[in-house]
């Protein structure tokens, strides 16, 4: 569970916006982080018309494993139980330009189960997700300097005619990857759990 580093540093992050299909507003506000079996957040989607957060929020696999984030590198993150056990990978696009980090997820049309996107930054700090311009369910997991998730937030995909904004996920990391919706609840990932993954070349 060595410490991770980047091939390219991310300078100058602090207070800038990293969408993620979510935009990190980096605000320093003191909330409360989930963990994989709790919304934890700032969401009100399911109030006004009784939607519900079990519904399919995953992509349906309809672009190829191969054009799917073409343009970007890429590294397998593993997830692996405090005991030492491996959980789950996924290979993670890897966002750490300030475009990248901008453009996320959101001009993603679907996820397949064994993809993500891994957001990397230059230090541990507080940050914000939203939901905005996404259209699917995602799960928000951060996690420190050293690989370990320090919040999980379980993020369904903006409703019918909403752009996604008033949903807002904090948490504090180094790194923060996105997967589909409830992959963490699928393959039992929760707080104190490690990623692991390689940024070298």
């Amino acid at each position: 569970m060595a410490k991770m580093r980047s091939r390219r540093h991310v300078l100058g992050l602090a207070g800038t916006v990293a969408l993620a299909g979510c935009s990190n507003l980096d605000d320093s506000s003191d909330e409360s982080i989930g963990d994989a079996n709790t919304e934890g957040a700032v969401d009100d989607t399911n109030e006004s018309n009784g939607t519900s957060d079990d519904a399919d929020n995953s992509g349906d696999d309809t672009e190829s494993d191969d054009d799917l984030h073409a343009e970007y590198d890429t590294t397998e993150v593993q997830a692996v139980s405090a005991d030492g056990d491996d959980l789950e990978s996924v290979t993670a696009a890897i966002a750490e330009t300030d475009e990248e980090l901008v453009r996320g997820l959101s001009e993603t049309e679907d996820l397949p189960d064994d993809r993500g996107m891994l957001f990397v930054y230059d230090e541990d700090d507080q940050r914000q997700f939203v939901m905005r311009d996404m259209d699917f369910g995602i799960d928000i997991i951060y996690a420190d300097s050293d690989g370990t998730i320090t919040g999980i937030h379980h993020a369904p995909a903006p409703r019918e005619r909403e752009e996604g904004s008033h949903q807002v996920y904090v948490g504090h990391g180094e790194y923060v990857l996105e997967t589909v919706y409830d992959w963490t609840v699928d393959h039992e990932v929760h707080v104190g759990d490690t990623l692991e993954f390689d940024l070298e070349s």
